[in-house]
């Protein structure tokens, strides 16, 4: 896409490297940005660079915050003997819309994939272990996608679980297959958490 101006070029290809957003969008976005009056974009930009500068991972259960430990974590209404397992930060979120859960969570930052070269030990699941037997965790609820990767990861995580003596149950099938978790309605993944069942009969 040709642009009379190499700046405007360069804020496009930046704004278009982004998931989703098409050159089309980002020359929109890049020009509705050029109306904008200086302190405004400065405050854009600003807000960006503190959130890179500033959110770190809650050193207990991986997912963002702006402390060591998250505010999920550090909630003392929270459930701690409950544990729930998810994929990526955003599957928190969704979770978390639903209002119906009130355990912890434990990110792994994806999912066992061996066409994409990730491996058990590329994810979270050594610190998922250790915090079971540390926390005396009850139950472990796998809420992962419904895909072929999901479901890999799901049967791992269960047989090392399920020799420590721990409860592992897995969100209901309302979740269509081949869903991601972060897509489904908060409706749907509610009922999913509580109409949870026993890994094994899944």
């Amino acid at each position: 896409m040709d642009v009379s101006s190499k700046y405007l070029q360069h804020a496009v290809e930046e704004i278009a490297s982004l998931p989703g957003i098409g050159k089309k969008t980002a020359l929109r976005l890049a020009l509705h940005l050029l109306k904008r009056t200086k302190s405004e974009v400065e405050h854009f930009s600003g807000s960006i660079a503190q959130m890179k500068e500033h959110i770190q991972f809650c050193q207990k259960c991986g997912n963002i915050s702006d402390e060591e430990k998250c505010g999920i974590c550090s909630n003392p209404r929270r459930d701690p003997q409950v544990v729930c397992v998810v994929e990526d930060l955003r599957d928190v979120m969704a979770i978390e819309a639903t209002q119906q859960f009130n355990g912890l969570y434990h990110v792994l930052g994806g999912v066992i994939s061996p066409m994409d070269g990730i491996g058990p030990g590329d994810l979270n699941i050594a610190s998922l272990l250790s915090r079971i037997e540390d926390d005396k965790v009850n139950e472990v609820i796998l809420a992962l996608s419904v895909t072929m990767e999901g479901d890999t990861t799901g049967f791992y995580l269960y047989k090392k679980i399920h020799q420590l003596g721990i409860e592992v149950s897995s969100i209901a099938r309302g979740v269509s297959i081949g869903d991601e978790l972060q897509y489904t309605d908060e409706l749907t993944l509610g009922r999913s958490i509580i109409q949870r069942r026993p890994y094994e009969q899944v």
